[in-house]
């Protein structure tokens, strides 16, 4: 199962060309995918070469291979995990029953649901990054960009195929609007917040793959414990891609503490803006704005919709399997946050009702090894980022609209508003920043605010051309 055949039009290993229904339906969909790619995509160098990596199996050796191709060329194709012999549902009501195969019809709609919010989300984030090759602080940067970018599209690409095997005209229909909404679009925004939110430059790019593409490793994860296996299989291998594009936003935000370090003690300063750096309390500021942004894309902390996932076998928890507990959360119960007569509080709930508050718990764990990383490149000059307290700037669940600052004080709103520029990005931050998005084009340089890395890709040096006119 494991086999693609790339000579496809549509590169796959479900066995596309047996089903000449679906086979149809999808290169009728593939013509208006380039249209958007042509028109929503990078602005720039779309027919340069460009050394990404693309799949030829989904084994261990074969789903990432590396060569020049002009991103219009790109194998973006529709690839499963290979099937787990005798795979059963690992959690709620129908723990240990058999996985399917095909869309159960009591759940038709809430799968066809979660599959078109994943899928929005993957187009996205291409919207929002298409200037940012423009100002792309170096080749090797670039090629970054685009690696993620042919993948989100991939990713679409793997959402748009479950919508059209398995939910008939409804699917279609659905798979069709995918392209028709656009990131910040005043008449058609794309469904959730962050993704209408621009990506401006390179240290919000950072940010963004950093934070909120590891909100999609989260749900990702949790979508790939589907008792849909079709499902499952397709997040699974979307994982592998997904890694990537979180190194990207790690390595990144360490790159830029790196070279923010070099200027401070080259110059003996905190204040290395003058010398082309970016501060660390602009780091911090940047930080709090997207860590905040991206905690909202878990939703309430209770939430029926999820209790009723989970029971259904729909949608577990992040390594369930791995999970010390009867999977099913029947009588369990947990504490959840909530601000209640001028204070932050908590109440107990039941943890069926709170996986919502769980997967975002995992989350915050998962991001504060990065900042753990970032802070042993800091611990010289004698400073740190943190995380700012899950009630900052938050306008969903249980913190939303309440003002409370980054160390988890409850203040009033307007101590808040005069608060705000030293916790989240300001005009002059912003200004700063963009003054620094200068491209550099010339293989091995990079720009005045970040370090190079450590290696390059694919075992390539720093100064291989990854993007080739």
């Amino acid at each position: 199962m494991s086999a693609i055949d790339l000579n496809d039009k549509i590169p796959n290993n479900v066995g596309l060309a047996g089903d000449r229904k679906l086979q149809r339906a999808l290169e009728r969909w593939q013509p208006q995918f380039i249209e958007w790619w042509k028109q929503m995509g990078p602005v720039a160098h779309q027919d340069d070469d460009v050394y990404l990596r693309t799949a030829v199996s989904v084994g261990k050796d074969g789903w990432a291979n590396f060569d020049y191709v002009k991103m219009p060329d790109y194998r973006w194709g529709i690839f499963l995990a290979d099937p787990e012999p005798d795979r059963r549902v690992g959690f709620g009501d129908r723990k240990g029953e058999p996985v399917w195969s095909d869309v159960p019809g009591e759940f038709r709609s809430d799968l066809r649901r979660l599959i078109v919010v994943q899928g929005d989300t993957e187009p996205a984030s291409v919207e929002q990054q298409r200037h940012l090759c423009s100002t792309a602080p170096s080749l090797y940067d670039m090629r970054n960009l685009f690696q993620i970018n042919v993948e989100e599209g991939r990713h679409l690409w793997a959402m748009v195929y479950l919508l059209h095997a398995y939910f008939g005209r409804d699917g279609r229909d659905e798979a069709d609007m995918l392209l028709e909404r656009h990131s910040g679009d005043a008449d058609n925004p794309r469904i959730l917040g962050a993704f209408n939110e621009p990506t401006p430059d390179w240290l919000s790019f950072f940010m963004f793959t950093y934070f909120t593409d590891r909100d999609g490793k989260f749900q990702l994860a949790s979508l790939a414990e589907s008792g849909f296996d079709p499902l499952a299989r397709t997040c699974q291998f979307m994982l592998k891609e997904e890694a990537h594009h979180m190194f990207v936003g790690a390595g990144g935000i360490g790159r830029v503490v790196q070279r923010t370090v070099e200027l401070m003690q080259a110059h003996d300063t905190t204040d290395v803006a003058p010398y082309g750096g970016i501060n660390i309390d602009t780091l911090q500021r940047y930080l709090n704005l997207h860590y905040s942004v991206s905690l909202d894309l878990f939703g309430a902390e209770t939430s029926t919709n999820a209790a009723n996932y989970f029971a259904a076998g729909l949608k577990g928890r992040f390594q369930e399997s791995r999970r010390d507990d009867d999977h099913q959360l029947r009588d369990a119960e947990v504490e959840t946050p909530e601000v209640a007569d001028g204070r932050i509080a908590t109440r107990t709930v039941a943890a069926l009702s709170a996986l919502n508050l769980g997967l975002r718990s995992d989350y915050t764990d998962d991001c504060q090894k990065g900042v753990d990383r970032w802070n042993r490149i800091l611990a010289p000059v004698g400073l740190e980022l943190t995380l700012p307290h899950v009630g900052f700037h938050r306008a969903v669940g249980a913190f939303g609209g309440s003002s409370i600052t980054p160390d988890g004080r409850l203040v009033s709103a307007d101590e808040w508003q005069a608060s705000r520029d030293r916790w989240l990005p300001s005009d002059g931050d912003r200004a700063h920043v963009t003054s620094l998005m200068v491209p550099v084009t010339e293989p091995g340089k990079m720009a005045s605010w970040v370090a190079p890395p450590a290696t390059g890709i694919a075992t390539k040096p720093v100064e291989f051309e990854y993007v080739r006119a």
